[in-house]
């Protein structure tokens, strides 16, 4: 895994990022280090909702702990970044992106479902945001970023692995997991069409 660039088709992303992104990204490395720092946070606390909501589930808990702290480490990453370049963390930014992915969780059903559908929330934003860094680790003109987002590329692959992987393994015989995946894709290419104009991780 260390060895392979994920691409697209590995994420099942039917939307590839616009090339153009990472130079408006570039212009503004400031702004989008700190929208970044604030993306591991997010995701952080994501994972920690989902142990909160299934402390039950022993394997889902410890997976979800490896997670948040994880991607808590990469949070403290970033931050160090901004500190190194003479700038300092920006307030939390909005991401329009994640909350449009939001809306297409199903709300009502039983307990299974919501954490089914929630595991699939999680996996299609890491799995966008590790096609992002990619496009990062091969356009940004500093080597020391680009490398960093290399690394990060590789860890958000094995962290959408892991969400769809419990979707899978929770998903009872009135879900059809593999076909919610799939309409889940349908519709997070239809969003990110409309982004990629903002200095963003999802923007």
């Amino acid at each position: 895994m260390a060895n392979e660039t994920p691409k697209s088709p590995m994420l099942g992303l039917r939307l590839p990022t616009d090339p153009r992104w990472a130079e408006l990204v570039e212009s503004n490395i400031s702004e989008v280090l700190t929208d970044h720092a604030w993306c591991e946070q997010k995701a952080a606390s994501n994972a920690i909702t989902i142990i909160v909501h299934n402390p039950d589930k022993t394997e889902l808990v410890e997976a979800m702990t490896a997670i948040a702290q994880e991607e808590l480490e990469h949070f403290g990453q970033v931050v160090d970044r901004i500190k190194e370049r003479g700038w300092t963390l920006g307030p939390e930014r909005k991401d329009d992106y994640v909350r449009e992915l939001a809306k297409f969780m199903k709300g009502g059903n039983s307990r299974t479902h919501q954490l089914v559908d929630r595991l699939l929330f999680a996996a299609m934003i890491e799995a966008r945001s590790c096609e992002r860094f990619r496009v990062l680790s091969e356009r940004v003109s500093d080597p020391e970023l680009a490398a960093f987002y290399r690394d990060l590329m590789i860890s958000e692959a094995g962290h959408y692995t892991t969400f769809l992987g419990f979707a899978r393994k929770y998903a009872t015989e009135d879900i059809d997991v593999e076909a919610r995946w799939q309409a889940f894709l349908d519709y997070e290419a239809e969003v990110i069409g409309r982004y990629g104009k903002k200095e963003t991780i999802h923007g």
